[in-house]
């Protein structure tokens, strides 16, 4: 039985897309393997939306070939948005790359990687010595309906959560960004086959689910109506909260443009929804905000942050900023460190700005200084840092309902779950007991980042 290794860098969507692809590789027979020396077939999936992604993972992929070059067998292949952005260029740069397939063709990995393998190996039985180097796919093209092919999971026992992908593809152009160019439109699926897919995980015990897309709370917004106010997200945010099996319901990532009431109001009425938000700022400065083509400023953002707070107390928000945007000032950075002081986030990704090709940005005047964008990344975090602590020690002494998700990646003696707020909690138990079970935890302790408690469990 032949055997895969499927490595991911990046966001939830690209977890989401491999596991839909070692799904595939499953149903055709293989197995999905944790160590690359193991495989026969091995795959990158990595975003560009940030230049250390795509560097980590043309490191990797140098190491497992050179690690690997006395089995000539193996196919070796990159997918995801750094394929679509990069499309054959990746034979130049690794040289025996066989496989580059982009965002829209991931159903179409297994077809490929398959074909190549077989014929190399037939070959092989013929002349030993013989590996066929030089069958090379690329495919990148646009494939309508390819939003729909993201639907299939891979069995997992116990699992407590999943993400579903929802839409693919973004419009909004912000300045910075190639996901419209690497990920193409917003394409929505429809509602009854994501429910569908909702209640097949729930039948094999998944009790929460992650909606995703690169702008979730747009899904649909062109091509399905309004039902009675209520924009198409919300709708399907009703439809999953009727799924008795169903307790916990989460998004992201939402954008400013689309926050409407509808969408505010549904934290008071769809108790399943999370108190947990990720809502990406990027800056706290409109000037800054206009030049990444963000179209909102920034005291409409606070405006929804306090709205989402009014509807769900208690409510936890993150956020992801970025620093160092060319044209940015002193004046310009302290607006973010102010809006962050204001809105008290509970956690944020930080990110220095760095230039992606074939984007405004990366032709702006006013690129600052490496040296700069690490000094302000680094006084931002210490804000950051300093409010997540804080946060997170007021939890000390309460009680947090946990959702078990089985053993630490730390520490497997010990189990792991998240609260409503998104945060992790680290405890004692039986995993095969508790695991995908909401569990009443003490909170005793906190490490500034994670805390530490005591299941409540009848006897």
């Amino acid at each position: 039985m032949p055997k895969v290794y499927v490595k991911t860098y990046g966001c939830q969507m690209n977890e989401r897309d491999s596991e839909q692809v070692s799904r595939m590789f499953v149903e055709g027979g293989y197995t999905v393997v944790h160590d690359e020396s193991e495989a026969d077939a091995v795959l990158i999936n990595t975003c560009s939306v940030r230049d250390q992604a795509e560097q980590k993972a043309l490191g990797k992929m140098g190491t497992m070939m050179f690690e690997g070059r006395d089995r000539r067998h193996v196919v070796y292949g990159f997918m995801g948005c750094m394929a679509q952005s990069r499309g054959e260029e990746l034979f130049k740069r690794v040289p025996s790359l066989d496989v580059v397939v982009g965002t829209q063709k991931y159903h179409k990995v297994f077809e490929y990687v398959d074909g190549i393998l077989k014929r190399r190996m037939e070959a092989r039985m013929d002349d030993p010595s013989f590996s066929l180097r030089g069958t090379t796919v690329c495919d990148t093209a646009e494939e309508e309906g390819s939003q729909n092919t993201i639907r299939d999971h891979l069995p997992k026992p116990k699992e407590a959560s999943a993400f579903v992908s929802i839409m693919q593809g973004c419009n909004m152009r912000c300045s910075f960004c190639i996901v419209p160019d690497t990920r193409g439109k917003e394409r929505g699926r429809p509602i009854d086959e994501i429910v569908a897919e909702v209640r097949h995980l729930a039948a094999h015990g998944v009790t929460e689910v992650t909606l995703l897309g690169q702008i979730v709370n747009l899904y649909g917004r062109t091509e399905f109506p309004k039902v009675d106010g209520k924009s198409p997200f919300v709708q399907l945010l009703e439809a999953v909260h009727a799924i008795d099996e169903i307790k916990r319901i989460r998004f992201t990532s939402p954008h400013p443009i689309g926050y409407r009431d509808d969408l505010v109001a549904a934290f008071t009425y769809l108790p399943k929804l999370c108190s947990h938000i990720h809502f990406p700022m990027q800056s706290g400065s409109d000037r800054i905000l206009k030049a990444m083509r963000r179209p909102y400023k920034n005291e409409k953002f606070i405006e929804i942050c306090e709205k989402m707070k009014a509807a769900r107390p208690g409510i936890a928000i993150t956020t992801d900023i970025i620093v160092g945007f060319p044209g940015e000032t002193e004046e310009d950075f302290q607006m973010t460190i102010d809006t962050v002081e204001r809105l008290k986030f509970d956690n944020a990704f930080v990110f220095r700005y760095s230039k992606r090709r074939n984007t405004p940005a990366a032709e702006m005047e006013g690129q600052l200084e490496e040296s700069v964008k690490e000094e302000r990344n680094q006084r931002l975090l210490a804000v950051v840092d300093r409010l997540a602590i804080a946060s997170n020690a007021a939890l000390v002494g309460t009680r947090q309902q946990v959702l078990c998700e089985g053993p630490s990646k730390n520490n497997a003696a010990r189990l792991s779950g998240r609260t409503q707020q998104n945060k992790i909690v680290i405890f004692d138990g039986d995993p095969a007991r508790l695991t995908g079970q909401l569990l009443d935890i003490e909170i005793e302790r906190s490490t500034g980042f994670t805390l530490f408690g005591t299941a409540c469990l009848d006897d």
